[in-house]
């Protein structure tokens, strides 16, 4: 199971976010980016946020903590911003959380070399899972104590918005053009032999049985059945979407950005973090 924590205090929205995350404290003395359930996006993101990050973790890839949070809406009573107090209003209950990584900066692969090995296995990992928002406009990575994180996966399993989707998923191409480490030299072939044989019925089955059944759109059981069949069937339909991915990195990146790190605006705030 996650682990479940209980906000004690909001203390700042995240408007880099669509959907208006926010940074709380909880009783663990910890601090968590909370995504909401009373979001416009909908729990179906919050779903892919547990499904495609602790199938990442599973898999080898540093993703920070996974938490869910049991948010108070009266927390939100001193928050200035209206649509904050609607958002927590309509959020009562169980929410998602990642766990706060204060200090961090966006990666840069040009500012910083995360060697082929690594830039593979994220490559072929977005690519299983249909990761749309790993660009070089926006990595969606950190850099914390020199040590790489993945984070932000609610835009994966996108048939997750549309069930009927589902059985076209395993065969869909994926579009790796834009791809933030197509210039890190990424060994797919490495990352395929070593990933693609540890993605069992077993792993996925661990990993759904993570999500609250009251998330799930539809009986539980039937609803990870959906999930269960689409990526055991992308696994196994490899040869469909690999070789696309394969020629954009030999392609190599089309738009390198020089740029130095930085901090994401939401990490410029101070304070204590885990």
């Amino acid at each position: 199971m996650l682990r479940h924590v209980t906000a004690t205090r909001y203390v700042t929205p995240l408007r880099e976010g669509g959907s208006l995350p926010g940074l709380m404290e909880a009783c663990d003395l910890g601090t968590y980016v909370v995504k909401f359930t009373g979001a416009g996006q909908g729990r179906p993101v919050l779903v892919n946020e547990i499904v495609a990050g602790e199938l990442a973790r599973a898999l080898g890839l540093p993703v920070p903590e996974i938490v869910t949070v049991d948010v108070d809406p009266g927390l939100g009573r001193t928050e200035p911003d209206q649509e904050v107090q609607e958002l927590l209003r309509n959020s009562a209950g169980t929410n998602l959380g990642v766990d706060f990584l204060p200090g961090a900066l966006d990666l840069d692969p040009l500012a910083f070399d995360v060697g082929p090995e690594f830039a593979g296995r994220v490559l072929w990992f977005d690519a299983l899972v249909g990761n749309v928002d790993r660009s070089w406009r926006n990595s969606n990575m950190l850099l914390w104590h020199r040590c790489p994180y993945v984070i932000d996966h609610g835009a994966t399993l996108t048939f997750a918005h549309d069930r009927a989707a589902a059985p076209r998923f395993p065969d869909r191409p994926y579009d790796a053009g834009d791809h933030v480490l197509l210039g890190a030299r990424p060994d797919l072939d490495a990352a395929d032999a070593a990933l693609a044989p540890r993605v069992t019925g077993e792993l996925v089955d661990g990993v759904l049985a993570l999500v609250p059944d009251d998330w799930l759109d539809g009986p539980p059981d039937a609803a990870r059945d959906v999930y269960r069949t689409a990526l055991l069937g992308r696994v196994a339909r490899r040869d469909a979407w690999l070789p696309g991915v394969v020629a954009a990195v030999a392609a190599g990146r089309p738009r390198p950005v020089e740029r130095a790190p930085r901090r994401p605006s939401w990490l410029r705030i101070g304070g204590a973090g885990r």
